[in-house]
Parts: structure tokens; sequence; C-alpha cells
């Protein structure tokens, strides 16, 4: 079996409500663009990821996915995907994580569909079903925020993570107030978008931990390594930083589990590199007795492949859900839906088992990439 196309179909993405989750994003609204990966193969089996997200457009990504990662893939055996995650690395100064997580994803999918198999079960499955917490965006009030939290509980959901205004007065008032809401037994987290100093920082960290919070997430720069390591000292609440520390290898990492800078390790296949990157982090961590708890994908079709992810490792407790949908599901038919009981179930079709509306990319077709 051997590679033979590599296309990019990219297409709109209209009617984005205005969406913000921190500064680290501002506010996002409108349209978008996302791109349809296709590789296709001499046996006919067809393999796909999507490139972009409601934030990031796909054109971000796709000059560099088309002139430097296709190239590295064309004429390959798709099922060497050891050899060509390492190959497309070794020219990752000339690409984006994305790009060559989109490329890692689409090549997982035609292993996926030659053995017969989803791909949490080609990797060896850990389990089936796994929580989901919900992941709020940036509100204007108070009150919005414990209306969301208690709305999400009544339907079943067991936690529930906030993303705060990032003044950290503010924040503390908004912890206490949901932590009052939903009561002392349901789980909350606080991830602050990497927006404190560190004697802020401190300070909501303490009145988290106060409040029995279940972590603290990105409260300081991401490359701030240093006060990470002063801020875990100093507090009992789990820390989880790392999802856009810099690197996307798995051996960017180690500084960070070496000076114990963070209590979890944190990322997801788009901003990783890949389906590939993100299974040697998950296994790192398990050799230091640490989790690696998954970050939303940014596209429909990238939590599907976080999906299979999950769940093939064991030391992940959760499956992020970024709020509202409709800034975050797109170009997918069965899309992925918390149950009354708060879990999500694993995809059982061969592959990614995304089921992708062609339709949809079709009639929002705005250029093929070839």
């Amino acid at each position: 079996m051997k590679i033979d196309d590599v296309t990019l179909t990219i297409f709109a993405w209209d009617d984005i409500p205005s969406t913000k989750y921190g500064g680290h994003t501002q506010e996002f609204k409108g349209q978008s663009h996302l791109g349809l990966v296709t590789i296709q193969t001499d046996d006919g089996v067809e393999g796909h990821a999507f490139l972009g997200s409601a934030s990031r457009t796909a054109a971000h990504d796709a000059s560099s996915f088309m002139k430097h990662l296709k190239p590295v893939v064309m004429g390959q055996n798709p099922l060497d995907r050891e050899r060509l995650w390492q190959s497309m690395w070794q020219g990752y100064r000339s690409t984006t994580l994305r790009a060559i997580g989109a490329m890692d994803v689409a090549l997982w999918d035609i292993a996926g569909k030659v053995a017969g198999l989803p791909v949490h079960q080609l990797i060896g499955s850990y389990r089936t079903s796994v929580p989901a917490y919900a992941s709020s965006p940036v509100h204007q009030t108070t009150e919005a925020y414990v209306e969301e939290a208690q709305e999400l509980k009544s339907r079943g959901w067991t936690a529930y993570k906030i993303h705060p205004p990032t003044e950290w007065e503010w924040d503390i008032e908004v912890c206490e107030a949901v932590r009052k809401g939903v009561g002392d037994e349901h789980r909350v987290m606080l991830d602050s978008t990497w927006s404190y100093r560190y004697e802020e920082a401190l300070r909501v960290g303490k009145a988290a931990e106060a409040l029995n919070f279940y972590w603290y997430e990105d409260p300081l720069a991401d490359d701030d390594l240093l006060n990470y390591v002063k801020l875990r000292d100093k507090l009992d609440i789990p820390i989880m930083a790392t999802e856009y520390a810099p690197g996307g290898h798995p051996a960017s990492y180690g500084p960070w589990i070496v000076h114990k800078a963070t209590d979890f390790l944190r990322g997801d296949v788009a901003v990783k590199g890949g389906l590939t990157s993100c299974l040697k982090t998950a296994h790192v961590a398990e050799g230091f007795r640490m989790n690696y708890e998954v970050h939303h994908g940014g596209n429909s079709h990238n939590n599907f492949a976080n999906m299979h992810l999950i769940m093939a490792i064991k030391n992940c407790e959760y499956f992020e859900v970024l709020l509202p949908d409709a800034s975050q599901k797109y170009g997918v038919v069965n899309e992925i839906e918390v149950d009354s009981d708060g879990l999500v179930h694993a995809p059982m079709t061969p592959g990614i088992g995304a089921e992708i509306d062609f339709d949809l990319i079709e009639a929002k077709k705005v250029e093929v990439l070839r």
C-alpha cells in the first residue's frame, strides 16, 4: 500500500457566536475556515483529518502542510506511522505542530480502516467510556457562571471548569459563587489561561484551594517554569500546565517533570503534533505516575482523535467539552455527546470514526489545495 495523493479542502465555517476563553484567544466570532485533509492510497483506502478551528483558520497552517508535509508522505506506506511521524518532526521548523497533527491523525484513520478496528482498539483499549467536564467560555457576569454550572449539573454533568474573566479579584469572586451554587461535592476546576503574575496566581490559587477545586490550570505564562516551581511549592491544590508550553515532542516535557513544576501534563492532537506524539507523552507521564489530561481538540474531528487517545490510556480522567457548542462543533454528523450520566463513549467504527459531513463541506468549499 502506498500514498498516491494528499489534498486539503478548505471550507467555510459561518455564524460562529462571539466566544472568548481568556486573554490568549481574545474574542472570536463570525467566520473561520477548516481544512479537510484527505490521504489517498493506491488500495483505495482514504484517511481524513480536520485542520483549523473557530479561532484559528486553516489558512495559518495550510501552506506549510502542503509544501513541507505532503512530500514527506507521498509514495510511502501509510502504515509506517512512526517513521513518517519522525520524518515530519525532523522538519518541524518549516511547518507547524497543527499541520503535523492533522497528517498524523489521517494516517491513524487509514490504519484503523485497514485493520477494521477503531483506533483505540488498534492501540489497545483501556476503557470504552469516560466522564466529561464542561469548560466554560468567559462570561460577562458572575451570575452567568453560576447559572451555567447549575444547569449542567442538573443535566448529569459531573464536573465544571471555569475560564474566568482573568482579573484576579473578580476571578476569586467567580470561584466562590460557583462553589456556593453547585455545592461542596460537585467537582470544579479553574483554568486561568496564563493570565497572572506570580503574586496574583498565588492569591487565586489559595482561594481555589480553600474552595476544594479539583485542579488549578495555567495560571502563569506558558514558559514560566521557574515561577511554576515556586507556585507548586506554596500550594496543595494540583497544578496543571504544559498545554502550550514550548514544543510538542515528548522530550519537551522533561524539564517540567524534573523540576517538579506541574502535577499534571497536558496536550491534544492539534497543539502537540498528533496522536502519535500525545500517546508517547501519555506513556512518559505514566512512568512518573502523572496524569496526562487531554485538552479540547479545537474541531469536531480532532475531538474524535482525542477520544481514541483517552480510551487507550489509563492516566487521563476526563474528556473536555468546550462551550458553547456552536463554536466547537462543525463538519461532523455524529458529534460526540454527553449522556445523562455525564459520560462520553468511545467510537466503535473502524478508523477515527467521525462521520464527516461531505455534503456540507462541498457546499461550503472555498478551494482544494493539491
